[in-house]
C-alpha cells in the first residue's frame, strides 16, 4: 500500500500526487493537517525517510520561529511541536512498505516504485 501524506494547499504536494496518478499509482491520501500524527508515528516515519528530525521541519513556519525551533534543535522538541502543529511537518511524503521518501522534488517519490 502506497500512502502519500498530502496538503491539498501545497504546490509540491499536488504536483507529488498528479505524478504518481500520470504512472498509475493511486496512493491512499492521509490529510495530515486534519489527521495528524502522534510522535511515535512520526518517529517511525523519520526512519523510514532515514533522516533527523530536524530534515523534516519547515523552519520557515512562523510556528517554527515563534517555538525558537531550528533543524539543530533536539529531535523530541520538533517532533513533540509537529505533533502539536504538523504543519511544521515538511510534505509530501510518501510511504510505500517499509520505504518513505519526501516529495522535494515530486520525482524523488518514482524511487519507491523502481
Amino acid at each position: 500500500m502506497t500512502t502519500i501524506w498530502h496538503n491539498p494547499r501545497c504546490s509540491k504536494s499536488r504536483q507529488t500526487l498528479a505524478l504518481l496518478a500520470e504512472h498509475g499509482i493511486t496512493p491512499e491520501i492521509r490529510l495530515y493537517l486534519q489527521d495528524p500524527p502522534d510522535a511515535a508515528e512520526l518517529a517511525t516515519v523519520l526512519s523510514l525517510l532515514g533522516i533527523e528530525a530536524g530534515a523534516l521541519l519547515r523552519k520557515g513556519e512562523q510556528a517554527a520561529r515563534d517555538r525558537g525551533l531550528t533543524p539543530d534543535s533536539p529531535p523530541a522538541e520538533i517532533i513533540a511541536a509537529m505533533v502539536e502543529e504538523p504543519k511544521l511537518i515538511e510534505r509530501p511524503i510518501v510511504v510505500k512498505g517499509d520505504r518513505a521518501v519526501l516529495g522535494r522534488p515530486p520525482e524523488a517519490v518514482l524511487a519507491l516504485f523502481d
